[in-house]
């Protein structure tokens, strides 16, 4: 991750999740990426990356209760 990056991007991966995980985890990740690059950085966007991630995590929690496809 370049210097840049500050770490909590790290959280927003999603490749190694199964699907429909990694397809509700998705838009979050394009989203902090994208805040990132638009954002200064400075405690409010640490706090909108933080916030936007405890958003994820219950998404993707969630998302453990879909119904299984056969």
């Amino acid at each position: 991750m370049p210097e840049s990056m500050p770490p909590i991007l790290r959280y927003f991966d999603f490749a190694h999740l199964p699907e429909p995980l990694r397809s509700v985890s998705m838009p979050f990740s394009e989203l902090a990426y994208r805040l990132n690059t638009m954002l200064p950085a400075g405690p409010e966007t640490t706090v909108a990356l933080r916030k936007l991630l405890e958003s994820k995590d219950a998404a993707v929690r969630a998302a453990l209760d879909l119904p299984k496809e056969p």
